[in-house]
């Protein structure tokens, strides 16, 4: 594949990810984290960048993503398919996008609310550059991104040019554990399980490049997710700044959205809200185009399904599903997304462990099994409806529930066990076949000794 393909393939990818939650997360954790910026920005990337960029590489590497769940039983990896590109589908990420692109893109500038004549126009959009997928890369890798990347640089280089204020002390967390907290808050982005399901477009995208082998499309996904790792690791560094700079219009405990909005109308004056709209309302597009594309892709090669009908019925729930609202949406669905979140890393370490060593053919259905039922768990602790007595429980005996992952070492230990388990079935199934082998040819000796004796007599 050509050095420009790559690139523009790894924008994309980046476009793709890029949504108003990435931009506006960053800048609350900035203004927390003060002069601890640095330590606290080191542990937000290694999971808010590493974990996504590791599983596009993974899926990359398996070359097929229902390879994925391909060791479940079939009707549990359908499950699996539909409950994830449905949550960051129709039923959650793509409304999401929609309601925050109007909450932060037009409302302010009006006076009533246009919430369902913007849900439609912009539904329309998305569905009018999603409808053919053979241009997705040019659409998105080179139009929307390097204009999306402008906007961003301007910012940038506001925020670092002219900061508005310096950095505070470190406040709440920040002040002992920033690396722990950033580690926490990178994980809670969890663009992870979205980098599965914007796997179906990359991993299509290389391949209408005309790579079909295992290895080249292994290696070409290295190389997108590496592009995709720098700028959005760029893009969270300002945001970050951004944040820690902001204490002259925002205070400890302010949203991502506010600080955003204020800091752009302090450092660009009367056109700052239409500079920061510009850059929502295409981050939120280009989301919206990849997950419709992801999802519709995934019906039409699993269930032969037309692409452009599945393609518009997506849009058109995500269009009803907006106008119920943010804080509805993320009440209903919530929940499933953060369940989902560890089922799909748990899928993608054993996927990388079968990738590379023999694993037992249970090794997917055990992490699966696993990460839903502590998975369950965190999400329970998320949402703060855990009973106080066993909350206890769980913090004093269960590594990392505090950070939400209390699901990792009960998978890795499992990944473990089942690794051992593979290779312990494997030696013996090879040594089956010797004494097989060897009991044959011992059966084939005696009888043609037995032969032999018969013609001598």
């Amino acid at each position: 594949m050509k050095k420009q393909d790559i690139l523009v393939i790894g924008l994309m990818t980046f476009a793709l990810f890029l949504g108003a939650g990435n931009l506006i997360f960053p800048p609350a954790m900035g203004l927390d984290a003060g002069t601890s910026l640095s330590s606290a920005m080191g542990g937000f990337l290694i999971t808010a960048v590493g974990l996504p960029a590791f599983t596009i590489i993974v899926l990359g590497r398996i070359g097929d993503l229902n390879n994925l769940t391909k060791a479940l039983p079939n009707w549990l990896g359908t499950t699996f398919w539909i409950l994830l590109f449905s949550a960051i589908g129709p039923a959650f990420g793509m409304p999401r996008a929609v309601t925050v692109a109007y909450e932060m893109g037009i409302k302010p500038f009006f006076a009533s609310d246009h919430l369902l004549l913007f849900s439609i126009i912009f539904s329309a959009i998305t569905l009018l550059l999603a409808f053919k997928p053979g241009n997705l890369v040019n659409y998105i890798g080179k139009i929307i991104t390097p204009a999306l990347i402008l906007l961003l640089c301007g910012l940038g280089l506001a925020a670092f040019i002219h900061p508005l204020s310096l950095p505070a002390t470190p406040y709440g967390d920040y002040q002992h554990n920033a690396v722990t907290s950033g580690l926490i808050q990178g994980y809670m982005t969890m663009d992870a399980i979205a980098a599965v399901g914007f796997g179906w477009v990359i991993i299509q995208a290389i391949k209408a490049k005309g790579v079909t082998s295992q290895q080249g499309i292994a290696s070409n996904a290295v190389k997108i997710a590496v592009i995709y790792a720098v700028l959005m690791a760029a893009c969270y560094i300002v945001m970050g700044y951004v944040g820690a700079t902001s204490t002259a219009v925002a205070e400890h405990g302010t949203n991502g959205s506010v600080i955003l909005t204020r800091y752009v109308a302090e450092a660009f004056g009367q056109y700052g809200q239409l500079f920061l709209a510009a850059i929502i309302i295409m981050a939120c597009l280009t989301t919206t185009v990849g997950l419709t594309n992801a999802c519709a892709e995934y019906y039409q090669k699993t269930f032969n399904a037309s692409f452009g009908l599945t393609s518009t019925i997506i849009v058109v729930l995500t269009g009803v599903i907006a106008n119920f609202g943010l804080a509805q949406i993320l009440t209903v669905s919530l929940p499933a997304i953060l369940v989902l979140c560890p089922i799909a890393l748990a899928l993608t370490l054993a996927s990388f462990a079968a990738s590379i060593f023999t694993v037992s053919r249970l090794t997917h259905s055990a992490m699966l099994i696993t990460a839903t039922l502590f998975g369950v768990l965190d999400a329970i602790n998320i949402l703060g409806a855990m009973p106080v007595a066993f909350n206890a429980l769980f913090v004093e005996y269960l590594p990392l529930y505090n950070a939400h992952a209390s699901w990792l070492l009960p998978a890795l230990l499992m990944l473990f066990t089942t690794a051992i388990i593979g290779r312990s079935s494997a030696a013996e199934n090879r040594f089956g076949y010797v004494d097989y082998r060897l009991n044959s040819q011992a059966h084939l000796r005696v009888a043609m000794a037995n032969s032999e004796v018969e013609e001598t007599q």
